[in-house]
């Protein structure tokens, strides 16, 4: 295994975690993974993370359970196959439940886990730096395409126009 060493923010937050819970291992006793070691599974968990639909679907089932269409509608601009493929990868994960319930049409509600609520809280903090600086993160865009003679069009470009004044 390779593993580089933990930026020191990374380390000062484990040393903090190991203080709370006195050096014990993971849940159940397991140990705990390391982002900087190449072959360690957490990267699997970072990428579920990392993806948009699993963000924004923890974000709204910390609610409390919704279904397909709801999420669906939430979302926006998200394709059926493509959310009902995020919620598989999400239920065999283990951040979420789908209950079906046997009723004319039938009727398939989503809930979060244990885990699935532990992810909540960090990825509302995330969301709301995002929130909070994406006018920063727009001028600096437009300010290195200016500077580069660069013009993007891409897909996220497109859909999310710059609005005047941010």
């Amino acid at each position: 295994m390779v593993t580089i060493a933990a930026p020191r923010l990374v380390g000062r937050l484990r040393a903090e975690r190991e203080t709370r819970e006195n050096g014990e291992d993971g849940e159940n006793g397991e140990p705990r993974g390391d982002l900087f070691d190449a072959d360690c599974p957490t990267r699997l968990l970072l990428d579920r993370i990392g993806d948009k639909w699993t963000v924004l679907v923890v974000l709204l089932l910390s609610d409390g359970p919704m279904r397909f269409t709801e999420l669906r509608t939430h979302l926006g601009r998200v394709a059926p196959k493509v959310l009902t493929q995020s919620l598989r990868r999400m239920e065999r994960d283990g951040l979420l439940t789908r209950q079906v319930f046997a009723e004319v049409p039938p009727r398939v509600e989503y809930t979060l886990t244990g885990l699935g609520h532990s992810l909540a809280e960090p990825i509302a903090v995330i969301g709301d730096w995002a929130e909070v600086n994406m006018p920063r993160f727009t001028a600096a865009r437009q300010a290195y395409d200016a500077a580069h003679n660069t013009a993007h069009d891409t897909a996220y470009d497109t859909a999310h126009p710059v609005v005047a004044g941010q």
